[in-house]
């Protein structure tokens, strides 16, 4: 029936799909691999500064009183009004786009890890600090490893959606990247090649976020050793 035959310019076949990843292979792992270092390093950046950051919240109250509602409002911004002032700011090479993916993981990671160190069990604080065990100690040995769990959690979030703040950096204008490809391929109505650019994106995000997994689980085993006991 004329209703199903779309126009491959709109919807084309899955079989036409998977051609074009065969097909274009190289050109599709090169720009890959660009999306994935944006990705990781903005990811880095990110959960460098977030975990200490909230570390200095935690610690010095004013500080968290201070900055809280603007790391609240950060979030306010819509990513497409930040992308053009720091593609205009830094340029079209790798910087744009890292600070991007940093900008959208770096929510999740402070505020996890805040409400993991303020959610370490209170009796066994008092009882360091009856001990004499200085302020690193009581952070080091009781606080931080309570929230770990909180900042892998936050971390598997950030790493998911860190191919947003890559791929919306690569459209606004960048040289190389699946989010370059899309929009050449888009504009040559090659819209099988951008279909290919999506499973890319969405096979490296789930392989992230599965790694992510793995080493939430090696980093703490006793969580899944409770889950398997009940």
């Amino acid at each position: 029936m004329q209703i199903y035959q779309v126009p491959h310019y709109i919807l084309p076949a899955p079989s036409a799909i998977v051609v074009t990843l065969v097909q274009k292979r190289a050109s599709l792992g090169h720009h890959t691999l660009v999306t994935l270092q944006e990705m990781l390093l903005g990811f880095g950046l990110a959960t460098t500064v977030g975990i200490t950051l909230a570390v200095l919240m935690f610690e010095i109250p004013v500080l968290e009183r201070a900055l809280y509602p603007y790391v609240i409002g950060s979030q306010t911004v819509p990513v497409f009004a930040i992308a053009p002032l720091l593609v205009l700011w830094l340029g079209y090479g790798i910087m744009s786009k890292v600070l991007m993916a940093a900008i959208i993981v770096f929510f999740p990671i402070v505020l996890n890890t805040l409400d993991g160190l303020k959610a370490a069990d209170a009796d066994t604080v008092s009882l360091l600090r009856v001990m004499r065990a200085s302020r690193w100690q009581v952070l080091w040995k009781v606080q931080f490893p309570s929230a770990l769990p909180f900042i892998l959690s936050g971390a598997k979030i950030g790493i998911s959606i860190s191919t947003i703040g890559a791929v919306i950096g690569e459209w606004v204008g960048a040289k190389a990247g699946l989010g370059r490809l899309m929009l050449d391929a888009n504009s040559q109505l090659q819209v099988s090649l951008v279909f290919a650019a999506i499973i890319c994106l969405t096979v490296m995000g789930l392989t992230l976020f599965g790694l992510m997994t793995l080493i939430e689980r090696w980093l703490t085993p006793w969580r899944h050793l409770d889950n398997q006991n009940f």
